[in-house]
C-alpha cells in the first residue's frame, strides 16, 4: 500500500465519526486504543494512542501514535505517528525512550513512518518494556513539538490489535 494511501486511512481515522461504521473499536487498555478498520475488503487493526503530555503547550494538535497490522500486505508492528501538522523535510522525527532514540525515516504530510521492520519490532520490544515514549518533530517553520505518549496499556492494545488481524 502506498504512502498517500496509508495517509489517506489515516486521515478517515482521524477524522469525522461519519465513518465510524467502517471503524470497530475493540477495546480501550488505559491510555491505548485498539481499532480495526476493513478498507475494500481488506481489515488492517491498530493500536493507537494520544500524548499525555504536549510541548508546547499552546498548540492544540491531534498527535497519534500507531502500531499497525496489515496482513493482505503481510505488514506487522507497523510503526507510525502523526503530530497533527505538516512535518519539517530539513529535521529528524524520532521517538525516545530512555536512553534510545528510534528515527522516523520516511514523512509526508501529517505521518511519519520507521521504514525498516526490524528497528520496528525493536520500538514495539521498547514500548512493551518502557512506561513512556517521546516522539520529537518539527513544523513547517522548523519549530521543535514534543509528545509524550504514556505506554500504560499498550501491550494489551497491542496484542488485542494483533489477534483481531491474525
Amino acid at each position: 500500500m502506498s504512502i498517500v494511501l496509508r495517509a489517506i486511512i489515516f486521515v478517515i481515522l482521524l477524522s469525522s465519526t461519519s465513518y465510524s461504521d467502517e471503524l470497530n473499536k475493540i477495546g480501550t487498555f488505559k491510555d491505548w486504543d485498539a481499532i480495526t478498520v476493513t478498507n475494500n475488503g481488506n481489515k488492517v487493526c491498530f493500536a493507537q494512542s494520544k500524548p499525555v503530555l504536549q510541548s508546547p503547550k499552546k498548540n492544540d494538535r491531534d498527535a497519534r501514535l500507531f502500531v499497525t497490522f496489515r496482513p493482505s500486505e503481510k505488514i506487522t508492528d507497523e510503526v507510525s505517528t502523526t503530530s497533527g501538522y505538516e512535518y519539517n523535510s530539513q529535521n529528524s522525527i524520532t521517538a525516545t525512550s530512555g536512553k534510545t532514540k528510534y528515527k522516523f525515516d520516511i514523512a509526508q504530510d501529517n505521518f511519519a513512518w520507521i521504514s525498516n521492520n526490524k528497528i520496528e519490532k525493536k520500538v514495539v520490544k521498547k514500548m512493551k518494556k518502557a512506561s513512556r515514549l517521546m516522539v520529537t518533530g518539527y513544523n513547517k517553520s522548523g519549530s521543535q513539538t514534543i509528545d509524550h505518549y504514556s505506554l500504560m496499556g499498550f501491550t494489551k492494545a497491542y496484542n488485542a490489535a494483533k489477534k483481531s488481524c491474525s
